[in-house]
């Protein structure tokens, strides 16, 4: 609170361009991370082994992607938010509304509620304390910090939470490993770890529902019969990971905060190193607990899985909090706990701040023009709390859906809905020749699609291995990260042949907003310039904002110091020293030392990327 400007829109969104690489790339695994990832990826690991982790080490590439591509564009352009971004590529409004609500929809129905869901999974077992109860301290923490810090308050935090969740599940997995008699011994035990019961009454399950696949060490599995097919996890996870990654507010904010482009390159490779983890701290642990729990993780009659785990799909989303309540000593148990409470708080604190960016930057500012800049501060907060509401009331809903199946249910939803956002933004920085009715008609037309194929999928339900779905194999016999695949190409085809056919932008509303015009120095002229203006004469006309008089009370005055509402007016900015300050922000200028260095990294963690990929493929 004292390090920062938490009273204007660039010090409370954007924490004034001011961080350095160590906090943005802890913050970019600690967004990313969240409880959701340490229960699904391992009962998903549990239940079908390593491939899962292929999730994870596709971010190593799109990171790359990320920092040396997308964030300079981001930067010259000059923007807060994606669809801000959008707005000064295309012009018009309807494009950046549509992907503010779809955003928001999408961060309550996958990101929150994946992760309070699955915290709440690991509290339950854990302490035994109600879910809501939990729920309702854990939110009130998160929105506390969240609501009266800003941006910087948020990153710091998750830069310590990512030295806890590193320590504790790297202890964890130490003594997961020790226990099955290292990795030798993991391989071997984890192929024959099935469970005793499998059948009830007269009824006997089929094998392949209960025995370890015989794939289960490979990351890229056969592109038919596999349950994450080597093509999908190639082609369509990188179209899910391009959208995600390089597209999202949640992770590109923390990108446009860092104070040179060389720090923004560098917090990237950082994360990326930091992504190799998961397989070895999340994945395998919950493989080694379906060894050591193999009649609870691994349950296969629907009975017993209903008694064990209130689900009667299966039971491996407990591996990781039953290892950690039955493996640990005390005190590492208070520890682990402690680790999956900074993952939940950390992923929470991230989605906090950047849906309130979204809503009031483009949505709010929409609705009251006249708006001033206390009065976004102030609304940014009150949404919070309204979110943190929704998240609640959600809770139920997650309870009750994908029982087994918690990190499918996130990547199918990710996998129908973000494959038209994925290549808007693509072609938007790739291909100048696109417009926004192109645009605009490849995410309606792509969203249409995408919800025909997930309220299908929903509505027979998604089935298990005992009881298949009735979904026609037309619609739900084609593997989400397929689909993913032919949505992205549907897109792409559409929107350039809407654009074609109709007038292109003009290359003088488009420097710097395009990888090809990256580099013009010519003074652009925004598609939405005469609103900007507007805006400006608004402000201009209207009275002079009134601060903190000298006689409010001190109750007030520390109220508002609190959420940074504090008077903190400086002296009024000519038009050469906001231009000035305008460049600062805009400025991709690096040391050339710097940048041969962060260059060299970035080569060095695309190789290790690839061997990763060989060496399990």
């Amino acid at each position: 609170m004292y390090s920062t400007n938490r009273g204007s829109v660039g010090g409370f969104f954007l924490a004034g361009r001011s961080m350095v690489w160590w906090p943005i790339g802890a913050s970019l695994f600690a967004s990313n991370i969240g409880s959701g990832h340490f229960v699904g990826l391992a009962g998903t690991g549990a239940a079908s082994g390593i491939a899962i982790g292929g999730f994870e080490w596709n971010a190593l590439v799109m990171v790359v992607i990320l920092g040396w591509m997308f964030v300079p564009i981001y930067i010259k352009a000059g923007v807060v938010t994606m669809p801000e971004y959008l707005r000064k590529r295309f012009g018009g409004k309807r494009i950046q509304i549509y992907l503010s609500v779809l955003s928001l929809l999408l961060y309550i129905f996958t990101k929150i509620s994946a992760d309070i869901f699955s915290g709440a999974i690991f509290i339950k077992l854990a302490t035994g304390l109600n879910i809501y109860a939990a729920i309702v301290i854990l939110l009130t923490i998160t929105a506390l910090y969240t609501i009266t810090g800003g941006l910087a308050a948020v990153i710091y935090t998750d830069t310590l939470q990512t030295v806890i969740m590193l320590v504790g599940s790297i202890i964890l997995a130490s003594f997961a490993f020790r226990e099955v008699g290292g990795y030798e011994g993991f391989m071997d035990k984890y192929m024959q770890a099935i469970p005793g019961t499998t059948s009830y009454g007269n009824e006997t399950y089929k094998a392949e529902c209960y025995t370890p696949r015989p794939d289960s060490f490979h990351i890229f599995r056969d592109p038919i019969t596999g349950d994450l097919p080597w093509p999908g996890l190639i082609f369509g996870l990188s179209i899910l990971a391009l959208w995600y990654w390089c597209t999202d507010q949640v992770i590109v904010q923390r990108c446009l905060s860092g104070k040179n482009m060389s720090h923004v390159k560098a917090g990237c490779i950082l994360c990326g190193y930091l992504k190799l983890l998961p397989m070895f701290l999340m994945v395998m642990p919950g493989m080694i607990s379906r060894i050591l729990y193999t009649d609870e993780v691994a349950c296969v009659v629907p009975q017993l899985c209903k008694a064990i785990c209130e689900a009667e799909v299966g039971c491996s989303n407990i591996a990781y909090p039953k290892m950690v309540v039955n493996l640990m000593p005390n005190g590492l148990r208070g520890l682990m706990l402690s680790v999956m409470l900074a993952s939940l708080m950390s992923s929470l604190t991230s989605i906090f701040n950047s849906a309130s960016t979204l809503f009031t930057m483009d949505i709010y500012t929409k609705i009251r023009r006249r708006a001033k800049e206390r009065e976004l501060m102030i609304v940014g907060r009150i949404f919070m709390l309204a979110l943190i509401g929704v998240s609640i009331a959600w809770v139920p809903m997650v309870q009750s859906a994908q029982g087994g199946q918690l990190f499918d249910y996130i990547q199918s939803i990710t996998s129908y809905l973000g494959p038209p956002i994925a290549a808007v933004f693509f072609l938007a920085i790739f291909c100048k020749r696109v417009n926004e009715q192109g645009a605009f008609w490849g995410l309606l037309i792509g969203l249409l699609i995408g919800l025909a194929r997930m309220l299908t999928e929903f509505g027979y339900g998604t089935g298990s291995c005992m009881i298949p779905s009735q979904c026609p194999a037309i619609i739900c016999k084609v593997h989400y990260l397929y689909f993913a695949i032919i949505l992205f190409v549907i897109c792409i085809i559409l929107i350039l042949s809407v654009s074609f056919l109709t007038k292109p932008i003009d290359d003088v509303h488009l420097y710097r907003l395009c990888w090809s015009l990256r580099n013009r120095t010519e003074e652009r002229i925004d598609l939405d310039a005469e609103e900007e203006e507007e805006e400006e004469n608004i402000k201009e006309v209207e009275e002079e904002e009134p601060g903190v008089s000298a006689e409010a009370g001190c109750c007030k005055k520390a109220c508002l110091w609190f959420c940074g509402l504090e008077d903190s007016k400086g002296p009024k900015l000519s038009k050469e020293e906001e231009a000035a300050l305008q460049q600062k922000l805009t400025d991709t200028e690096e040391n050339p030392f710097w940048k041969r260095v962060v260059n060299t990294n970035g080569i060095i963690l695309l190789a290790v990327a690839v061997f990763c990929h060989g060496f399990f493929a």
